[in-house]
């Protein structure tokens, strides 16, 4: 399938899901001036709806939008991105925190996530995902990685996906969710 169709697909693919999720896509502007993170946030319950990204300093973090209706902040207050010297982090929870302590006494972004599981929201157990670029002069590459339940809570299975270039124009994406449901199934497969 030629790069051209594969995107449209992927494009329709995202388009139709009634419910992704969180996601992130990392990829490289068009006339290669920019690397993107992009991480959206969407939410079924109140509490998950009720959050808003907010600038603090060099990173970004989701606060509440209405204080009076928070039930439950553990799972919507977090830093979904920071960054550190050549290493730029976008997370959907706290395991930004995990990545950003690890790089910065020197240890990869798999390590600190294999400290980590899914989200203890059972019965959805919500996959924690995270994209890394390092956007260093002499290598510009980037990760994703999902942290999922497999077998109702039973085991945490952990998969990265590493890219040791980018392409002009084109970005991967990886969500939460493969769609709707009770529970929601967690995605499935290689980012597209």
């Amino acid at each position: 399938m030629s790069l051209d169709r594969s995107l449209d697909t992927n494009l329709s693919k995202l388009k139709t899901n009634e419910y992704p999720g969180r996601g992130i896509v990392i990829g490289m502007t068009a006339n290669l001036k920019h690397l993107v993170q992009i991480y959206w946030i969407m939410g079924r319950s109140e509490n998950s709806r009720n959050r808003v990204f907010e600038v603090d300093g060099d990173f970004i973090r989701t606060k509440a939008f209405d204080e009076s209706k928070v039930t439950d902040p553990s799972l919507i207050i977090y830093y979904p991105v920071k960054c550190f010297n050549s290493w730029h982090i976008v997370t959907n929870g706290d395991q930004t925190e995990t990545i950003y302590e690890a790089l910065k006494s020197d240890k990869s972004a798999e390590s600190a996530l294999m400290t980590r599981m899914y989200e203890p929201d059972e019965p959805h157990f919500t996959p924690r995902i995270s994209g890394i670029i390092n956007n260093s002069t002499n290598q510009k590459a980037y990760m994703l990685s999902i942290l999922k339940s497999a077998f109702e809570g039973k085991i945490c299975q952990r998969v990265f996906f590493n890219y040791d270039n980018f392409i002009p124009g084109v970005g991967h994406c990886i969500h939460t969710y493969a769609n709707n449901g009770n529970p929601i199934p967690s995605f499935g497969g290689e980012p597209f």
